[in-house]
């Protein structure tokens, strides 16, 4: 009898064991390369973004964002690193403004707000037309590599290298520096209506330039903004293809006399 009991418990047990329905280990979703690296990218966007925000208020947060995606580019890429420095220009406002800014983006914090002139062969008070041809005497878009520095015509410089082709790529040969001048007063933009001009280089006040150059020299970033429709559609580096490319590497630093 007890023989009889413990058998048909048994089958019992056998039969609800085997009406437990069978669970499938869920399947693991394939992430296509560089999908994580590129999520990772966006979520410190878009902390950077805050940070900058409340570092620099008036400046324009789609520039900032328009600033921080080509950094992230230039990243992957290759062309900087996590800790390159950003100096962001505005130049669709006008040159009395204050539309430079420049980022510690290790911490991040601003280190500098400030007034830069534009060439004067691309307008007057506000800036509209740009160009990467020598001659021009046109200041130039996208994103730059900082590199050495120098002491030349307008004491001590910065040279910059254009990452962008067809939009900025010529700014060496172009002679396109980062230096004082005189003309960037703003006590005189109030006589005038406007800053004095440059050839098509980013000028400074002299009082601040030395120590500006200084942040930026050796392999920082610099991305100068204009709601130029050609420019931002064709930009390499505002719609990245995350994939580090050989030939995109920053250009080699030159040796400084400094």
């Amino acid at each position: 009898m007890r023989r009889t009991f413990l058998l048909t418990a048994t089958a019992l047990l056998a039969a609800c064991v085997a009406d437990v329905p069978h669970r499938t280990p869920p399947a693991q979703v394939a992430v296509p390369a560089g999908s994580a690296s590129m999520a990772g990218a966006t979520a410190s966007t878009s902390f950077l973004l805050g940070a900058l925000e409340a570092a620099a208020p008036h400046a324009d947060p789609n520039v900032l964002n328009l600033a921080l995606k080509a950094r992230t580019c230039a990243i992957h890429r290759g062309a900087a690193t996590q800790d390159s420095r950003l100096a962001v220009i505005d130049y669709s406002r006008p040159s009395t403004e204050r539309r430079l800014w420049v980022f510690d983006m290790r911490t991040p914090r601003l280190l500098f707000d400030e007034f830069v002139a534009h060439g004067r062969g691309s307008g007057d008070n506000l800036a509209r037309v740009f160009s990467n041809d020598d001659g021009s005497l046109q200041s130039s878009l996208g994103l730059f590599a900082t590199a050495e520095t120098y002491d030349g015509d307008n004491g001590y410089s910065l040279r910059m290298d254009g990452l962008e082709p067809g939009i900025n790529d010529h700014a060496r040969s172009r002679a396109i520096v980062m230096h004082g001048a005189w003309y960037v007063d703003p006590l005189l933009a109030l006589k005038q209506g406007r800053l004095g001009r440059s050839y098509g280089c980013p000028a400074l006040r002299p009082q601040v330039a030395h120590a500006v150059i200084d942040s930026l020299k050796q392999g920082q970033l610099l991305f100068a903004y204009y709601p130029d429709h050609g420019w931002l559609s064709r930009s390499k580096f505002l719609d990245c293809n995350p994939t580090p490319v050989a030939a995109e590497q920053a250009p080699p630093l030159h040796v400084t006399s400094r």
